[in-house]
């Protein structure tokens, strides 16, 4: 098993979202407190990026910026319409001072 540095942890501030590419796909990190979260970067309704979205804290969900949507960012299940299918979920972890993905 190989390790992928996805960032710096300073890089992804606390309340934040970043896209980053892992083997060319692209993946919405997600920072809640000492929390990184990794979903698929492309809603599964309108096909818009994630990652230019608002983390919601209080459901541990990232917003589609495009319909409003909601997707959890621990599940990657679609919690509010117009979605109704989820997106991917990546195990990622802090080690040190970076945000790792094992492969």
């Amino acid at each position: 098993m190989s390790t992928i540095r996805l960032c710096a942890l300073a890089d992804l501030p606390d309340g934040m979202v970043m896209q980053v590419e892992c083997d060319g796909t692209p993946v919405a990190l997600a920072r809640i407190g000492d929390r990184v979260f990794a979903i698929g970067d492309t809603c599964s309704h309108a096909e818009v990026s994630l990652s230019e979205g608002e983390i919601d804290v209080e459901e541990c969900a990232l917003e589609c910026w495009r319909h409003g949507s909601l997707f959890s960012l621990e599940t990657g299940e679609a919690l509010t319409m117009p979605a109704v299918r989820p997106v991917p979920v990546y195990s990622v972890r802090i080690d040190g001072a970076d945000v790792v993905m094992d492969s």
